[in-house]
């Protein structure tokens, strides 16, 4: 099992590496000397609870429209069952009515 430090054997290597890279890429204005990565400070539990709670708010945003909506009311169902019926109805006598006109119209022929 490989230990978690990092020869300067290996540090030397990456960088070479790294400036390969950046001399690969590097434009007229840029330094001639790759950029070294940044050092942050922070533990590791910090780093990862940063990420989690990202993560949490990015998951949050996500699904607070979920949240918004409720069910239907007693009145509300009540008041949408009468609109249906009424449609229903208005669609009936309409149909019934278009027999009525087919009828007269085939009686006069």
């Amino acid at each position: 099992m490989a230990s978690g430090f990092v020869s300067e054997v290996e540090l030397e290597e990456s960088r070479a590496k790294r400036q390969e890279e950046w001399d690969k890429v590097r434009k007229a204005e840029d330094p001639t000397e790759a950029p070294e990565e940044p050092y942050d400070p922070r533990s590791l539990f910090e780093r990862l609870e940063e990420q989690r709670q990202k993560k949490q708010m990015d998951w949050e945003e996500e699904h607070k429209f979920k949240n918004q909506f409720r069910g239907l009311d007693d009145d509300e169902v009540e008041f949408l069952d009468r609109i249906d019926d009424i449609r229903t109805e208005a669609e009936r006598q309409r149909i019934v009515e278009e027999r009525k006109e087919l009828e007269e119209y085939q009686r006069q022929q």
